[in-house]
């Protein structure tokens, strides 16, 4: 082996590092953000939200075939589960998810993927999706293509996304976790139990980005599909809020509408998902939104109903966001009580 110069050697080590710093942080998120796209979440949707799938009712056999799907699918890109953890399963007993009001669920299980990080791999932003819905009723099929099968496919597609950018070079800095739930129709159990369990400390999560119900327009923007309702990201920190508002007006150009943001509002949806167990415990969380609909929690909530081009821009905003998250200077600081 040639003999290289002591000086030498460090201006090339020192370029070098400099070469793989700025390739992450320079590399454009808008080619892979459109990686995303309406074709494949509506592939997945299909197959999610199928009646094959019998509603997805906690513990199910219908849900755990969704499970399997959404396994399936990380393994074909090449994204494993998480670093401690066995498999993609996180099990909850039945114990847990009827010790609050006993439904006489069984088993269930929340469904994790990881990408690590390549610079702050200690450092972890979950994005989370509830994959549960409310089952059969009557003879009926609840498909629940929105509520969240819209969530639920947005997360594989943005997991992904990151994968494609890890496997050119620029992973993210921090790890990811991509985190369905189980339960949340029942209860917010599956992202209960993980805030309880969680498989890394919830002082090293940065953030949650939660996504539930992104495919179709409520009432108020009967005129347009262009926007999501934006909840909760400035409870906690003025960063995750100002980020959210940078990344959609540098990518996405949605209009972001504040409205059930409002503490006295209602409807007190930043109670009512699956963010809420990571907020309360401290962790800067924003949920993502497209408001009620005239078929939520009804048979007719079906995957012909969905807006793929609303979906499509929606997981882009999420991703972008993610991306920020994950690969900025520092963490979001928690300012808020």
């Amino acid at each position: 082996m040639k003999k290289i110069p002591l000086l030498s050697l460090m201006v090339i080590l020192t370029i070098s590092c400099t070469s793989q710093k700025v390739s992450v942080t320079n590399a454009d998120p808008k080619k892979y953000m459109n990686t995303i796209t309406a074709d494949e979440l509506k592939t997945h949707l299909y197959i999610v939200a199928s009646d094959e799938m019998e509603g997805r009712e906690t513990g199910s056999a219908g849900q755990k075939k969704a499970g399997l799907y959404l396994i399936n699918q990380y393994q074909k890109n090449n994204i494993s589960f998480p670093n401690g953890a066995s498999d993609f399963y996180q099990k909850i007993p039945a114990a847990f998810l009827n010790a609050k009001r006993n439904e006489n669920l069984p088993d269930s299980e929340n469904v994790w993927a990881y990408i690590e990080g390549s610079e702050k791999p200690n450092e972890v932003l979950v994005i989370s999706a509830h994959y549960d819905h409310v089952g059969t009723k009557n003879g009926e099929i609840y498909n629940g293509a929105d509520d969240d099968g819209s969530g639920t496919v947005a997360l594989l597609e943005i997991a992904q996304a990151f994968q494609i950018a890890k496997n050119e070079g620029h992973g993210p800095k921090r790890s990811v976790l991509f985190l369905h739930v189980t339960g949340e129709e029942h209860g917010l159990h599956g992202s209960r139990y993980y805030s309880e369990n969680p498989l890394f400390p919830l002082a090293n999560t940065i953030a949650d980005i939660n996504i539930d119900m992104i495919g179709r327009r409520d009432e108020a923007h009967a005129g347009s599909n262009n926007y999501v309702y934006v909840i909760g990201a400035n409870r906690l920190s003025t960063d995750l809020d100002t980020i959210c508002t940078m990344a959609n007006a540098k990518y996405t150009q949605l209009n972001l509408d504040y409205k059930y943001n409002d503490p006295k509002d209602p409807n007190h949806f930043y109670e009512r998902s699956d963010h809420y167990n990571f907020a309360k415990n401290g962790v800067p969380s924003v949920f993502l939104f497209n408001g009620v609909h005239a078929d939520y929690h009804k048979p007719t909530d079906t995957p012909d109903k969905i807006e793929y081009d609303a979906l499509t821009k929606r997981a882009q905003f999420a991703f972008v966001t993610a991306w920020e998250l994950a690969n900025r200077s520092e963490r979001p600081i928690v300012d808020k009580k």
